[in-house]
């Protein structure tokens, strides 16, 4: 299970994720690892992928602490995904501590997921930002919106 308080990061990802920032005169399109994760989460919720970590990494990027996600708002990324998995509200109670290692865990194995996608989207490229662009670009105009239940543009002439 996660250790409560910290989001982890997979050891064979850890170099993707310090290659994706900008920190420490990096080249990357995000300022921090938390940016990454997120990203990576919302990249594997999309994609239905989720993977369990294997070895954590243990320096850069080590475990993250989760007021640096909740300082972004990103705790509610966390929450909301954990939600859309499990199905269960009891999941984002704040006051117990298995819930809240469930939801890291949820969150984490998702990043993972998005991570590895990422991996193999950007492998051989040299300008990680444009890769990144170009592959959403590429996911909006190959995925069109789905049809939502109430469509307001019916509605303009």
């Amino acid at each position: 299970m996660a250790e409560t308080g910290r989001i982890r990061v997979a050891k064979d990802k850890a170099e993707l994720v310090k290659s994706l920032t900008s920190a420490d005169g990096g080249t990357g399109p995000f300022q921090t690892f938390a940016d990454v994760i997120v990203f990576a989460a919302a990249l594997g919720v999309k994609h239905k992928k989720r993977i369990p970590l294997g070895e954590i990494s243990k320096r850069e990027p080590a475990p993250i602490r989760l007021e640096v996600f909740a300082v972004s708002g990103y705790d509610i990324l966390i929450k909301l995904i954990a939600f859309t998995e499990t199905q269960n509200i009891i999941i984002i109670s704040p006051h117990e501590e298995d819930h809240e290692k469930q939801r890291n865990e949820i969150f984490e194995e998702y990043a993972n997921g998005g991570l590895e996608i990422l991996q193999n989207e950007l492998r051989g490229a040299v300008d990680y930002s444009e890769r990144i662009l170009l592959f959403l670009s590429y996911e909006r105009v190959n995925n069109p919106k789905e049809e939502e239940e109430f469509d307001l543009t019916k509605f303009l002439s």
